[in-house]
């Protein structure tokens, strides 16, 4: 494994092969694994779970890790090509990254969505730029349009639940007072179809996900066993679902115009998860969010406070996979891939 950019490089045997390595780090610690050795953290967006997990995953394994917040506390980095950099960006990142590259083992980056043009968006113009100047190993920690760490997470977490391989999974939009990227929906549902499940997406009339979210969704659960299906009927959707995972996203009928978008969700508040949602699900029908999550808005207390929520345990399975990530890709015992 030479990056960590997309589970669809990884295929479904190499997903499993990596969560058995997540099992076996997490009963058989190898605290030296990784000594010596340097991760960087590129940070162009916000973080809580990505930057921690990412920090304390390398030093449980004897590896040391440094952090970059473009602006705060270093110079901000333009990223778009042939720009003239008279504007607050001192640094470009085709000087910046080979830097941050040669001074460290591999990098973690994360980089949202511009959010204005969609077609850009989904062909991961950033990402695509900074991978082109890594020669060391990149790990992605949530791009435009995927989220593979979150998404090798949720795997983990639906195979300690003991979610049936076929099992119903409802990728369900849940309300937000903005737009939000689609990273994790996109990765979500590709993990999901990847696994075999048969997924369901549960949205909104104008929040259908991408034609080519769908696509490669659709290819995976083709190569798995599995369906994607998508709708706006949530009583059809929920009923015998053994995953709700709600998640919220901007409306790609008005994408880039934030005033569009805001008139088109002003009366979907009743898209946010209420206990009432699961009356017709599988019996133990669990919740699960990525995190962060607007309470009362997105999901009621009612749900994340109650039995079937799995939030807390999604966010501690990022340290357990990304521990097997940083294990593969750096070579654990010393031995450099």
């Amino acid at each position: 494994m030479k990056n960590f950019l997309d589970l669809a490089d990884l295929g479904r045997d190499q997903v499993v092969d990596l969560l058995a390595l997540a099992d076996r780090l997490r009963e058989r610690p190898e605290p030296t694994a990784l000594a010596g050795r340097v991760l960087g953290l590129l940070f162009f967006n916000p973080s809580l779970r990505s930057m921690t997990s990412m920090r304390v995953a390398m030093a449980r394994l004897g590896g040391e890790s440094v952090a970059v917040t473009p602006g705060a506390g270093s110079w901000q980095l333009e990223t778009r090509s042939g720009v003239t950099m008279t504007g607050a960006a001192a640094e470009h990142i085709r000087e910046a990254i080979p830097v941050l590259d040669s001074y460290c083992d591999a990098l973690g980056v994360r980089a949202f969505a511009e959010g204005r043009d969609l077609a850009a968006d989904l062909g991961e113009r950033t990402f695509t730029a900074i991978a082109s100047l890594c020669r060391n190993p990149l790990i992605n920690l949530e791009s435009s349009a995927n989220h593979p760490c979150q998404a090798l997470a949720d795997w983990k977490t639906l195979d300690d639940l003991s979610v049936p391989r076929r099992g119903r999974f409802v990728l369900a939009w849940a309300n937000h007072p903005r737009a939000l990227p689609l990273a994790v929906p996109a990765a979500v549902s590709q993990m999901a179809a990847l696994r075999g499940m048969e997924v369901v997406v549960l949205r909104p009339e104008g929040y259908a996900l991408p034609e080519t979210v769908m696509e490669k969704a659709r290819r995976a659960a083709a190569a798995s066993g599995g369906s994607v299906t998508e709708t706006d009927d949530r009583d059809a959707a929920l009923t015998g679902a053994h995953v709700v995972y709600a998640k919220e996203w901007g409306s790609t009928a008005h994408y880039g115009d934030a005033e569009a978008d805001a008139r088109a969700r002003a009366g979907l508040a009743d898209w946010m998860v209420r206990e009432s949602w699961f009356a017709a699900a599988a019996a133990g029908c669990h919740l699960m969010h990525c995190l962060p999550v607007r309470r009362n808005v997105a999901i009621a207390d009612e749900v994340l406070d109650g039995p079937r929520s799995r939030v807390l345990q999604q966010a501690h399975n990022r340290l357990v996979v990304q521990m097997a990530v940083l294990y593969r890709l750096l070579g654990g015992n010393g031995r450099r891939h």
